[in-house]
């Protein structure tokens, strides 16, 4: 995953400290984030729902519509995020099937651990 973006992306890598919020719970998103080193951790309604480390993706669901962001992001460690903008993201989607398959294992991991929850 990692090297399939940093192939297309145009944004340089944006590093975050340890604590600092990288997206909130409800902001209008621009673009999904590739963790490069480091973890975030993915909260929703202030508890912490997922952890994800390098190679782990999210705010995804902001290229595939308009909607506000569903969790909010922070920096668990010190970390370093490859911004991926709607252009790039629909560059990936068309050239990389392994991308897409990605992206799509991602959606459906996420979706899988909603439902085990909310049984």
């Amino acid at each position: 995953m990692v090297e399939l973006v940093r192939g297309i992306s145009d944004d340089p890598p944006i590093y975050y400290d340890r604590g600092k919020p990288v997206i909130e719970e409800g902001q209008t998103g621009i673009r999904m984030y590739v963790v490069l080193e480091g973890r975030v951790a993915v909260s929703i309604g202030g508890g912490v729902v997922e952890r994800l480390g390098p190679g782990g993706v999210f705010g995804e669901l902001a290229l595939v519509g308009p909607s506000p962001r569903l969790a909010s992001v922070a920096a668990e460690t010190d970390c370093s995020l490859l911004p991926v903008n709607r252009n790039a993201f629909l560059a990936l989607v068309k050239t990389s099937p392994e991308f897409a398959i990605a992206i799509l294992a991602a959606l459906a991991g996420r979706l899988r651990s909603l439902t085990a929850r909310l049984r």
